[in-house]
């Protein structure tokens, strides 16, 4: 089976997509994958990393306020189709399969045009605008949350719940295996693990370095790993020099976390936003996090992410607008989970967290990709 994957811009859209072409490959060792992105999205480096070949077309978002480029945006958006037309033609793929992000508008929306089987994932509760501009084109729209269905006006019989798709590493080792490969099995009683999202948060990156300043630097006995995100490298790591941080053997500082899986498994707490692929991973790994939801999403749905989770009691939730002033309520929160008297309160959260994973989703969206492929073959 050929297949061709899009979707870009952030780590949400693109992890879905490798970890459902990483599916279809443990599945059928012969299956031939590529990738279609923009040159300007965090695909650039995370698909090489997976060994896809990958192929681009221009098209870029609309801004929410008047602006010029959303003139470039509609020109793009009738233009782009051709161009994912030629790529196409050029691989013959058996199946698109979109997860979001505008580079799946004229991907799936050619390969549609020309009879291909298609396919979106949607991992958030609230549907994007190019799962909005495709739904009515393509064969199937599988859903992480089932009310996302009641934001899409397509026929019924095209939704399918599925949860969200993780790459094979995750819950793949154990807590102490994890240690282990990161040679730190010894050394730390604690582990944290923080992160900005793919591109970065100038705001969750200030109120981590507070948590470093206050919390970590002074427990040498918690390691704490933090990603600051392509963007925000810069400034945050000249921030944590200055701070003196880079002097803390126990506080390491990274633009990207590549072992995900890893790193996730070794982790006795986490501090990240609330992205759907990231609730999943921690779902699936049963890990106790806190959120920091980004407040500059589309009808606010990390925040709703985060809250379902937070009034089930399997996670901390945060707003930015409450980390002002040094982040003393997160700082008091991450002091308070990583001692002896809040294991038990992180334990707790590990099991009520787990209940929100559906562990089977890789083969879920894999037997009905194949499905829908032979029953192309049958109408052909």
């Amino acid at each position: 089976m050929r297949v061709l994957m899009t979707g870009g811009g952030t780590g949400g859209h693109v992890n879905p997509a490798l970890a459902i072409a990483h599916t279809i490959e443990l599945n059928d060792p012969d299956a031939v994958i590529a990738y279609v992105g923009t040159k300007k999205g965090i695909e650039n480096k995370l698909v090489p990393k997976a060994g896809y070949p990958l192929y681009y077309v221009e098209v870029q978002g609309m801004r929410r306020s008047l602006s010029p480029s959303n003139l470039r945006a509609a020109y793009l958006a009738l233009t782009s189709p051709r161009k994912a037309r030629t790529i196409i033609e050029e691989f013959k793929p058996d199946l698109v399969v979109g997860t979001g992000g505008y580079v799946s508008w004229p991907v799936v929306k050619a390969a549609a045009d020309m009879g291909i089987p298609t396919a979106l994932h949607e991992s958030n509760a609230i549907a994007g605008i190019a799962v909005k501009m495709l739904q009515k084109h393509v064969d199937r729209i599988y859903l992480n949350f089932e009310k996302t269905g009641e934001t899409l006006s397509c026929d019924r019989e095209k939704l399918l719940k599925v949860g969200n798709p993780v790459l094979g590493g995750f819950n793949a080792m154990t807590r102490e295996e994890a240690r282990r490969a990161l040679g730190i099995d010894d050394k730390y009683r604690y582990v944290l693990l923080s992160y900005a999202g793919s591109m970065g948060a100038e705001k969750v990156n200030d109120a981590i370095l507070s948590v470093m300043k206050e919390f970590t630097s002074k427990h040498p006995e918690v390691r704490h790993i933090h990603a600051t995100g392509a963007i925000e490298w810069e400034l945050c790591s000249t921030q944590f020099k200055e701070a003196g941080l880079d002097r803390c053997e126990n506080i390491e500082l990274v633009e990207y976390i590549y072992d995900m899986p890893t790193k996730m498994a070794a982790a006795d707490l986490t501090v990240n936003r609330a992205g759907a692929m990231t609730v999943s991973e921690l779902a699936v790994t049963g890990k106790c996090a806190i959120f920091i939801p980004s407040p500059n999403v589309a009808e606010n749905h990390q925040y709703k992410n985060a809250k379902v989770l937070y009034d089930a009691g399997a996670a901390g939730l945060f707003e930015e607008k409450e980390l002002t002033d040094g982040a003393k309520p997160l700082v008091a929160e991450v002091s308070r989970l990583l001692s002896p008297e809040g294991d038990a309160e992180r334990a707790q959260r590990s099991e009520k967290i787990r209940a929100f994973a559906v562990p089977d989703s890789n083969k879920l969206i894999y037997e009905d990709l194949v499905r829908l492929v032979e029953e192309k073959k049958k109408k052909a």
